[in-house]
C-alpha cells in the first residue's frame, strides 16, 4: 500500500481510544513510559504511512525490525508504539511502548476493535486459489455494480472504492490496513466487498480479525513453494480460511483435485461448482463458442434448479471457470439470477488478464499476468484456440521466487507455443541470465525459439516474427507498471511495450 492511498482510504470519522484502552484490550502487562489518558486516533505498521495520533505496530521483518524506524515514526507524528521485547529496547523509551510476545498475532484482532469491527458492516467475500483470485473478484464486483450496489474492491490490481481506483504493495494488505480500509469503507456506505486471500495474507494474519460471509476457491497449483516450501503446506495454509474463525460459507470448484478435498472436509456449510460435472450445487449444462471465438453462450445450473441463460464475453474455459464461481458467489449474497442473465454480457476480464492491444495490426496480440506453470498452460490453450496461424509468446520468470516452478513455466511455454521466446520478468535481485538458465534447462531451443533477455527486445522479436492471422501473447506482469531490477523499479507495461513494437511495424 502506498502511502497516498492508505491515507486517502482512512476512516473520517473513526473513534479514538487511549493508550489504556488499547492495553487493556491486549491484556498487556510489560509497559514503558506509559499515559494511560494518551489518545490515539489510527494504526499503522508501516513506518512510511504514519499519521499524527498513530500507534505505530513495529513488527520484526525479514529484513530488519519495524522498530529500526522509531525516530522517522517519532517525527512523523506517532504517539505510541506496540512492539515486541526487542522492539522495545529500539524504540528506547522514545514513545509509550506496549509491550506483547509477538504483535503480528496481535494486529489483527486489535485493529477490528479500534476500527468499531468494520467486516460485520457489510458482507464481505473472500477468494483464494492459486490462479483465478483477481478474475473472480472482479466479475463478482462487476454483477454487484450492475445490480446497483455500492461495492468495494481488494486484490491484486488494486482497491477499488465506489469505483475510485487506489494501488497497492499486496494482494491481501497487512492487517491493520486492512481493518481501516475496512472502516473508510463501511463509512461510504458499501453493501458488499470482494476481497482476494492470498497464502501469505492467511500465513502472516494478515486477515486476523477479518470475518467473511462466504469464502471461495478456485485452484491450487504449484507456486510459491519457496514460502511454503511443499504443496500441503501451501494447501492446509488455504484451508485455514475454510473455517468458522473467517468464513460463515463457502463454494468450492471441485474440479481441482485440492478442491474436492477441501469440499468434503470443511467445516462450514459449502456449496460446489464445476465446470461440467452435474452432480456439482453449480454447474454449466452448456458451454459453447461464440462465431468470433470471443466469448461463449453458456447455460448454467445453480441451487434450488436455478437456471441462467446468456453470453459470457470472456476469453478461455478458464474464466468460465471463474464466472462460474463469481456467480455463485453473486447469488449467494442476494443477487437476483435473472439480473445475472440479463447483465452477463457486460462482463469484462481485470486488467492484463487476456488484455487485447489492437492497433490495426493483422494478428492478435494479448497480455497476460500468467506466472504458474497450470497458468501459462491454459492461456497458452486460450490463445491456439483464437487462431489458425501460429502462437508465439513471450515469458520470463520472477527473481527471487519460487525456483522449482521455473523449469515448469519453461516447458509449459515450449510445449503450448509455435515460437518461444524466454525473457526476463521481475528479476529483483537475482541474475537474469541464472533464471533464463533455470527456464530452459533440458530444453531444445535449436528450432522457433530463443533467448532474449532483455524483455523489450524479446517483445520486439515476437511481433517482428508474427505475420497475418497469428497471435503474440506476452506473459507474465499481465497489469503490472514497472519492472523491478537489482532494487530499483523502473517503468515498464507489457501493453505499452507490445503497442510500441506493433506501432514500429509500419
Amino acid at each position: 500500500m502506498n502511502i497516498g492511498s492508505s491515507k486517502t482510504l482512512r476512516p473520517i470519522n473513526n473513534e479514538s481510544h487511549t493508550f489504556a484502552q488499547c492495553a487493556r484490550f491486549l491484556g498487556v502487562e510489560g509497559v514503558v513510559s506509559a499515559d494511560a489518558d494518551l489518545l490515539i486516533t489510527g494504526l499503522s505498521d508501516s513506518s512510511r504511512e504514519i499519521q499524527s495520533g498513530d500507534l505505530f505496530i513495529a513488527m520484526p521483518g525479514a529484513k530488519s525490525h519495524g522498530a529500526t524506524y522509531i525516530d522517522s515514526v517519532v517525527s512523523a507524528g506517532a504517539v505510541a508504539v506496540l512492539t515486541d521485547a526487542q522492539g522495545a529496547l529500539l524504540v528506547n523509551k522514545k514513545l509509550p511502548t506496549l509491550i506483547v510476545d509477538n504483535p503480528r498475532l496481535q494486529a489483527g484482532d486489535l485493529a477490528a476493535w479500534f476500527y468499531g469491527n468494520p467486516f460485520g458492516k457489510f458482507a464481505a467475500v473472500g477468494v483464494t486459489g492459486t490462479n483465478g483470485k483477481t478474475t473472480t473478484t472482479a466479475l463478482l464486483d462487476q454483477l454487484w455494480q450492475l445490480s446497483e450496489r455500492t461495492t468495494g474492491l481488494i486484490g491484486t490490481v488494486g482497491i477499488s472504492l465506489a469505483g475510485e481506483m487506489y494501488p497497492v504493495s499486496f494482494t491481501t494488505p497487512e492487517a491493520t490496513t486492512l481493518q481501516m480500509i475496512g472502516a473508510a469503507m463501511a463509512e461510504r456506505h458499501v453493501k458488499n466487498i470482494a476481497m482476494e486471500v492470498s497464502s501469505h495474507g492467511i500465513a502472516q494474519h494478515r486477515i486476523d480479525g477479518t470475518k467473511f460471509e462466504v469464502v471461495g476457491f478456485t485452484n491450487l497449483t504449484q507456486d510459491h513453494l519457496d514460502f511454503h516450501k511443499d504443496m500441503e503446506n501451501y494447501f492446509q495454509t488455504k484451508a485455514k480460511l475454510f473455517t468458522s474463525e473467517f468464513a460463515d460459507h463457502a463454494i468450492i470448484n471441485i474440479d481441482d483435485q485440492y478442491g474436492v478435498r477441501l469440499y468434503e472436509n470443511t467445516a462450514v456449510p459449502a456449496e460446489s461448482v464445476s465446470r461440467n460435472n452435474h452432480k456439482a450445487h453449480w454447474y454449466y449444462e452448456d458451454i459453447h463458442m461464440v462465431e468470433n471465438g470471443m466469448g461463449y453462450e453458456v447455460r448454467i445450473r445453480g441451487t434450488g434448479g436455478i437456471l441462467i441463460e446468456g453470453t459470457l464475453p470472456l476469453l478461455g474455459l478458464h474464466n468460465v471457470d471463474n464466472a462460474l464461481l463469481a456467480i455463485a458467489l453473486a447469488v449467494h449474497t442476494g443477487v437476483d439470477p435473472i439480473v445475472i442473465g440479463s447483465v452477463m454480457h457486460l462482463l469484462s476480464a481485470p486488467a492484463g488478464r487476456l488484455e487485447p492491444v489492437a492497433i490495426g495490426q493483422k494478428f492478435i496480440a494479448l497480455v497476460d499476468y500468467a506466472h504458474t506453470p497450470d497458468a501459462v498452460a491454459h492461456v497458452l490453450s486460450t490463445a491456439r484456440s483464437l487462431t489458425k496461424g501460429r502462437v508465439i509468446a513471450v515469458l520470463g520468470c520472477g527473481g527471487d521466487r519460487d525456483k522449482s516452478k521455473r523449469a515448469l513455466m519453461g516447458m509449459a511455454l515450449r510445449e503450448g507455443s509455435d515460437f518461444a521466446i524466454f525473457t526476463s520478468d521481475n528479476p529483483r535481485s537475482e541474475d537474469p541470465s541464472s533464471i533464463l538458465d533455470e527456464m530452459v534447462a533440458g530444453l531444445d531451443l535449436s528450432e522457433n525459439a530463443c533467448i532474449e533477455a532483455d524483455r523489450r527486445e524479446a517483445i520486439a522479436v515476437a511481433v517482428a516474427e508474427a505475420t497475418v492471422g497469428d497471435c503474440v501473447l506476452v506473459l507474465g506482469k499481465g497489469h503490472e507498471r514497472g519492472q523491478e531490477i537489482k532494487g530499483t523499479k523502473i517503468d515498464f507495461d507489457d501493453r505499452i511495450e507490445l503497442a510500441r513494437a506493433i506501432e514500429g511495424l509500419s
